[in-house]
């Protein structure tokens, strides 16, 4: 990716029009204001600091060619792809890069760089696709030798057994091509973060990823029936089976780690044969209010769809001005949807994956439980739509960046009857404290995970970004969020991971005793401490 945004050259994203003009008169954005990342030549970078005799050995683990410290491969593991990092990348700081990316291609390989690292005091902070935005692959240094990126993108073997329906999948291997493998053995496993294009195994497992379907395939945690973990102190892997009562479940303590107690190297997964029919479609409520509860009802009648889609009246109303929910929705459902009394209200969209017969099935079911709920179909199209820009808004985050704005998102998960009151009190943090600074923001929700006893929120927010202050404006907007989702009963975190931005929340969400029990599993695999520090666990 590019090492300032997301993406390749030539992907960028415009904004329509109405776009810009919602930001002017909403935000007091100047549709006038272009601001660039400054040139890779120009970006500031620490002088790598590790003692030769350290590089060599390292050079000795994965091969001379494996190891570099050109300037390109340092910026551009110097940070993942969140707002903060890019607002400090975009302006030339990459002040956190490591002294030196190392790309092992085996698990012999990264036991020989653990081994080295460890002798000689050097943090290492394992790096799929870079995608988090939580701070989960930023470089710390202090208090060590050094610091290395361990990019494990040569890790890219699959090996699937069609008959158990599972597949077990190297860490580096990116989604696409991940899906191109399974795919060629007629099997997929269905897992589409919005990183998709750019995350990896390795990375979903070690976060607990949730993907766009999650609702239908389920969570990559949902999924892992093995995993293998290098660590400083050994290899920790179970058998890979579908269930076990051979005591706790150590892959429980893998996934969601981090790579603070090692490096996951492989993982098996349960794959599933890949749908031969597909249908999207979209639905309005007339209140946010109104498509919770239908989808609440719909979730415990077990008439779920593979991807559930809730966006409420602000997300809705951006995404008409866009074009994101589909030319023909925003021409013929306007009028339509007045005469129903659902202008203003709240687009669904809804995806079901499968064999003919049962999609039809399900699709039926569902339907008549959303109209029950006071839900008015809106046909293919906004689905449709949705499913060609389902990867769209990281993109479009560099281009409103480049505009002067500040465009963050969070999300949390909590129970159904929690669900209003969480969703009120984090967007009341959020247009309370940017208001409160000069900047009040657009602040718009979304559900897309559901559960049997709850379902996901996920905020976005715009706002007139503080040219001086960015970074200050930021952490403001996410400390009351993320206060105010710890105070309203939600979790810190539903699929983004902990990372460092998370960290400061991590004792009101497990306890001073759990965190405890995540230090001593740290002390056994990782004695030296060298592995991601600074991530999951509070100061």
């Amino acid at each position: 990716m590019r090492w300032w945004g997301w993406g390749e050259e030539g992907h960028e994203a415009s904004l329509p029009g109405t776009a810009l003009e919602l930001l002017r008169n909403q935000l007091g954005v100047d549709p006038s204001l272009e601001l660039s990342p400054v040139a890779l030549e120009a970006v500031r970078l620490p002088e790598p600091r590790l003692p030769a005799s350290a590089r060599e050995r390292l050079a000795g683990a994965v091969g001379a060619d494996h190891v570099r410290d050109d300037r390109q491969a340092r910026v551009e593991h110097a940070a993942g792809k969140g707002y903060a990092d890019l607002v400090r990348l975009r302006s030339g700081d990459a002040s956190s890069a490591p002294d030196l990316v190392v790309q092992p291609a085996s698990d012999g390989e990264i036991e020989a760089v653990l081994a080295a690292c460890a002798d000689a005091r050097i943090a290492v902070v394992p790096f799929g696709g870079g995608t988090s935005v939580v701070g989960g692959v930023e470089p710390v240094s202090e208090g060590f030798a050094g610091v290395i990126a361990l990019d494990l993108r040569r890790l890219t073997g699959v090996t699937v057994d069609r008959l158990s329906q599972t597949a077990t999948l190297a860490a580096g291997l990116l989604g696409p091509e991940a899906e191109r493998r399974l795919g060629a053995e007629g099997v997929t496993l269905g897992h589409a973060p919005q990183s998709f294009e750019y995350s990896t195994v390795g990375g979903w497992v070690a976060t607990r990823s949730a993907g766009q379907a999650s609702t239908g395939y389920g969570r990559i945690d949902e999924l892992v029936e093995g995993v293998r973990l290098i660590a400083p102190a050994g290899e920790l892997a179970g058998r890979a089976v579908p269930a076990s009562a051979a005591g706790p479940d150590l892959r429980e303590l893998i996934v969601g780690s981090e790579g603070i107690l090692g490096v996951i190297s492989e993982a098996t997964l349960r794959v599933r044969p890949v749908p031969p029919r597909r249908r999207y479609e979209g639905w309005s409520f007339r209140s946010f209010e109104d498509g919770c509860e239908a989808f609440r009802v719909m979730e415990q009648a077990g008439a779920s769809p593979d991807v559930a889609r809730l966006s409420d009246a602000q997300e809705t109303s951006l995404s008409m001005a866009t074009g994101s929910t589909g030319s023909a929705a925003n021409r013929l459902g306007q009028a339509y949807l007045r005469m129903r009394g659902h202008e203003g209200g709240c687009v669904a969209i809804v995806g079901f994956e499968g064999e003919e017969d049962d999609l039809e099935r399900r699709r039926l079911r569902c339907a008549a439980l959303l109209r029950a709920g006071g839900g008015v179909g809106l046909g293919r199209g906004p689905g449709e739509a949705w499913l060609r820009g389902r990867y769209a808004g990281p993109y479009l985050r560099d281009t409103l960046l480049d505009h002067g704005v500040m465009v963050e998102t969070l999300e949390t998960a909590t129970t159904w009857s929690n669900l209003g009151p969480l969703y009120a009190a984090v967007s009341g943090a959020l247009r309370d404290t940017l208001a409160q600074r000069g900047t009040p923001p657009l602040v718009m929700c979304h559900v897309s995970h559901l559960y049997r006893s709850g379902a996901s929120l996920y905020f976005s927010f715009l706002a007139r970004q503080e040219q001086e202050t960015p970074l200050e404006q930021w952490r403001a907007a996410k400390t009351a969020a993320s206060d105010a989702i710890v105070a309203g009963g939600g979790t810190i975190t539903h699929h983004h991971a902990v990372g460092r931005d998370h960290a400061p929340w991590m004792r009101a969400e497990v306890g001073a005793l759990g965190l405890e029990v995540i230090r001593a599993a740290k002390e056994r695999l990782d004695p030296a401490g060298i592995m991601n520090p600074g991530k999951l666990l509070p100061a």
